[in-house]
């Protein structure tokens, strides 16, 4: 995985780890890699993925289980999805304004994009 400056390490693997949940790669009640395994996988010290996993934990996204690991817990789709949709509303659709509005881009002229792109996905819109 290639990390990016804007946002924390940690994050950006929960970021990928929700995205698998998201995915059906890691379904609900299906154990994930252990802290060490993901931290060899992914290049980075074990106590990143610690974080990362002790942040999931506390949204309620994997649950714990003592001397057995990590498993996705049932209500972690419904999690995510109502984080990704927050997150896109309050931090990714203000950046995206801001820059229409900085380029002089209306409304009437990103609509043909915004519908092109939105199309080209149908599968997605739930």
């Amino acid at each position: 995985m290639e990390f990016k400056n804007s946002k924390g390490i940690f994050l950006q693997i929960a970021d990928s780890i929700s995205e698998k949940v998201m995915e059906g790669i890691y379904p609900p009640g299906e154990k994930i890699p252990s802290v060490r395994d993901l931290a060899t996988d992914m290049g980075v010290n074990p106590n990143t993925v610690m974080r990362t996993y002790s942040e999931l934990q506390t949204r309620g996204i994997i649950d714990n289980k003592r001397g057995v690991g990590y498993y996705v817990s049932n209500e972690a789709v419904a999690i995510i999805h109502q984080w990704k949709r927050q997150e896109f509303l309050e931090i990714e659709l203000p950046q995206i304004v801001r820059q229409t509005k900085i380029l002089g881009i209306t409304f009437a002229e990103l609509k043909p994009y915004f519908e092109t792109t939105f199309n080209q996905h149908p599968n997605e819109n739930k």
